[in-house]
């Protein structure tokens, strides 16, 4: 009789232990997935954004190509290092260019491809935190 009391109560333990568990994950797991969700704000955006300017470079194609971007880092921890990496990245964009021909830039799929090539190059770099977007600002091919 004494055995099936303890055998309840250690039962009763292991349930409530149980649901003390489920319950907290259940809290962790709905108040972390809505950080993750939540767009960033443009101001959020921009304070975390730095700006290359106007690169011109030689193509494959012997056409040249003036162009600008706007980086969107992760975090101002990100950008910070990003800046301070300026001619790293320029010249990571000029080398980019210089393998591509005039054909492979024009048109939304070529933008778009150079676009994600030099966000993976640059997090290549990256130490401190992480590229999340590279925009196309301004393009003159000629």
């Amino acid at each position: 009789m004494k055995n099936n009391k303890l055998l309840m109560i250690m039962l009763m333990m292991l349930i409530a232990i149980t649901l003390v568990g489920a319950i907290a994950l259940v809290i962790v797991m709905k108040f972390s997935g809505d950080d993750e969700a939540k767009e960033p704000t443009i101001d959020e955006v921009l304070e975390a954004s730095v700006d290359i300017p106007q690169i011109t470079a030689n193509l494959a194609s012997d056409d040249y190509i003036r162009i600008s971007f706007k980086i969107q880092t992760e975090n101002k921890k990100a950008k910070e290092e990003l800046e301070k990496r300026d001619f790293q990245v320029k010249n990571l964009i000029i080398q980019e260019l210089s393998e591509m021909k005039a054909e492979d830039i024009q048109g939304k799929e070529g933008q778009v491809k150079l676009q994600e090539d030099l966000k993976n190059k640059i997090n290549g770099l990256m130490q401190e935190g992480k590229i999340v977007q590279v925009y196309i600002t301004e393009s003159l091919l000629q």
